[in-house]
């Protein structure tokens, strides 16, 4: 049930999402000009969200700039499919019930077809994400923990490199947003 609410939530965030003042100045100070330019092509939500990240990771007290910049642009990826609210929220609740869209029949009607294919893209947001970092002039660390923002992590080692334990810190903040 707990699952349910906080995807409502997300909903309405998504929905209601708007940046400050405050906002923008906090992007200015962790991402250099060609970088905020991609922030800025994200929906107000995934701003929203990435905003929220970065300010739980820095309540932490984690403080490594690659980590920062990761937090407000692990999200970009998603700009290249833009989806609606409602989409996603259809894709959130088809997952929850086991569906997998894009492997149903649904290919014959061209209209789901173009709407599987912002799916797809979807989905590969990290990867589309971190291309665009790289452009931009990200470093490659910064690029490296985008790119990985959603692959499955096991228990931490006593001693893991600096990637995997940057990496783990961002999977724990993004989850709670």
């Amino acid at each position: 049930m707990c699952r349910w609410v906080y995807r409502i939530r997300q909903f309405g965030w998504a929905i209601t999402a708007r940046i400050r003042e405050e906002d923008r100045a906090l992007v200015a100070r962790i991402l250099p000009p060609e970088a905020q330019a991609l922030f800025w092509r994200m929906a107000p939500g995934d701003q929203r969200h990435s905003l929220a990240v970065l300010r739980t990771l820095m309540a932490w007290g984690e403080t490594h700039p690659a980590l920062l910049k990761a937090a407000l642009l692990h999200d970009v990826g998603k700009a290249a499919a833009p989806l609606t609210p409602w989409e996603r929220a259809l894709i959130v609740l088809g997952e929850a019930v086991g569906i997998q869209p894009d492997r149903s029949g649904c290919f014959r009607w061209p209209i789901l077809r173009c709407w599987m294919n912002r799916v797809r893209r979807y989905r590969a947001h990290p990867e589309i994400g971190a291309a665009w970092a790289m452009e931009v002039g990200c470093d490659p660390l910064t690029v490296a923990l985008i790119r990985r923002h959603q692959d499955a992590l096991g228990p931490p080692g006593p001693e893991e490199d600096l990637e995997t334990r940057l990496l783990r810190r961002l999977q724990q903040a993004d989850r709670i947003h």
